[in-house]
């Protein structure tokens, strides 16, 4: 597809615009404070508003918009889907809901081949921790500070991020550790290897001064998303499959962001070879064309539901709509090699690319990544590791972050940026040509960023 812009309409885009701010109430904004732009339309890995401004999205949307965006293919299985059956209760069979599940079960790891449908990620999340409890009979659940596990009650507690902080009621009977960030590790690890030991060995101390009869999961995003994509160390997820071994523990991935080829694989947890409990998924699964998340299960969890009523449910679970987006994008994804492509546009564009901005930026202080999954950390002074802005910085204390992405937009990219990062993120099918058109403008940005370096 060549993405084009429709004519500009300033007039339109301002109605657009008024109406939003009169009716809309946003998500994480103070609602004085925020200046959202109207959107005219998009194709591919474009978007664009209605003063005729086109840009190349390295967001994916929030990492969702796995095959970009109006792929015709989708578009035209859910007119099809909506002609044929629009909706219907979640207590029956469905041809597509059916069909849905069995290509997602076919794709995830091991035994993981009961779906339970969410209509997002964090009630995937909110789901898969009742099941564990349930299963084990146990209370609590560990998650890592850096992570993001959804907004929902739950959820927004296994969260490690800000985030969680105005809604945390510590008594959500979560627990959290420190999962393996060498770039900046809690452990004084030199090395993936010591990072990887110590950080299994802190988790084990966790779990023995919480009483391990007592956790009834822990649960990790596979590669951190928004956190900051740091891409577990060889031997760590392993390590922690055998810890929930040892102790009866329910092991959760989450791959709401990484799954669905966005790492270079149809899930990460394909990289490391680990298979989980449960893994909970969204986002890429119908590129987010119609709301749709779940949990895949193991035989030994779903065998706990097989006389015993499982308590929780949605009006919209496997709604018909997102089960055919999700059908449609699992075979544009197989026919047109999207997951191939993740990783090929990692290895031989982002991944050398943006190792190549940061030898030539000293805002640069770490690259990490893999697929079409990749952060930059910037830092005020490499030597030190200061970050380039404080942790959880607003106002004028994040100017610098700002400054970065104004340039980039001014250069027709649209960033993703969180504290002091920027994620290059865009859909699993860019081309060679987006990204490096991409990498052009990241590096004029991040021109910006050095100025305030030491």
């Amino acid at each position: 597809m060549t993405p084009h812009v429709a004519a500009p309409d300033p007039q339109a885009g301002a109605a657009v615009k008024a109406a939003d701010r009169a009716h809309v109430f946003h998500s994480w904004s103070a609602q004085g404070l925020i200046d959202p732009l109207a959107v005219a339309g998009a194709e591919g890995s474009y978007f664009w508003d209605y003063d005729g401004n086109r840009y190349l999205d390295f967001t994916s949307g929030l990492v969702y918009t796995n095959i970009g965006y109006q792929h015709p293919k989708v578009v035209a299985a859910i007119q099809e889907q909506a002609g044929k059956l629009a909706t219907f209760a979640p207590a029956f069979a469905v041809d597509v809901r059916s069909e849905a599940a069995r290509l997602i079960a076919e794709r995830t790891p091991g035994d993981l081949d009961k779906i339970f449908f969410t209509n997002g990620g964090a009630e995937a999340v909110e789901n898969a921790v009742r099941m564990a409890r349930l299963h084990t009979g146990r209370t609590k659940v560990l998650s890592a500070y850096r992570s993001y596990h959804g907004a929902t009650s739950t959820a927004i507690n296994l969260t490690g991020d800000p985030r969680r902080w105005p809604s945390d009621t510590a008594s959500a009977g979560v627990v959290h550790f420190w999962a393996p960030f060498l770039y900046r590790s809690p452990f004084y690890s030199t090395t993936e290897a010591e990072e990887s030991a110590r950080a299994l060995q802190h988790l084990e101390d966790t779990i023995a001064f919480e009483g391990p009869a007592t956790v009834a999961a822990i649960i990790l995003e596979t590669v951190p998303g928004t956190a900051g994509i740091m891409t577990p160390p060889p031997g760590y997820l392993a390590g922690v499959r055998e810890i929930c071994d040892k102790y009866g523990i329910v092991f959760i991935l989450d791959e709401v962001m990484a799954g669905f080829g966005r790492t270079g694989k149809w899930f990460a947890a394909d990289h490391f070879d680990v298979v989980p409990d449960l893994m909970t998924f969204a986002k890429g699964v119908n590129s987010g064309y119609v709301p749709l998340g779940g949990v895949a299960i193991n035989a030994e969890i779903a065998a706990t539901f097989d006389k015993r009523a499982y308590p929780g449910g949605l009006t919209y679970s496997g709604h018909p709509l997102a089960c055919a987006a999700a059908v449609a994008t699992i075979q544009v994804m197989e026919d047109e090699k999207v997951v191939e492509n993740a990783a090929h546009i990692g290895e031989a564009v982002l991944g050398p690319g943006l190792r190549e901005l940061a030898e030539r930026h000293p805002s640069v202080g770490d690259v990490r990544g893999m697929g079409v999954f990749w952060a930059l950390e910037l830092v005020k002074n490499r030597e030190t590791r200061e970050p380039l802005v404080p942790y959880n910085a607003a106002g004028e204390a994040a100017a610098p972050m700002a400054a970065l992405g104004a340039a980039a937009k001014k250069n027709g990219l649209w960033p993703f940026i969180n504290m002091n990062r920027t994620h290059a993120v865009p859909a699993c099918n860019v081309s060679e040509a987006e990204a490096k058109e991409g990498l052009a403008a990241l590096d004029a940005a991040l021109s910006v960023a050095d100025e305030y370096t030491a």
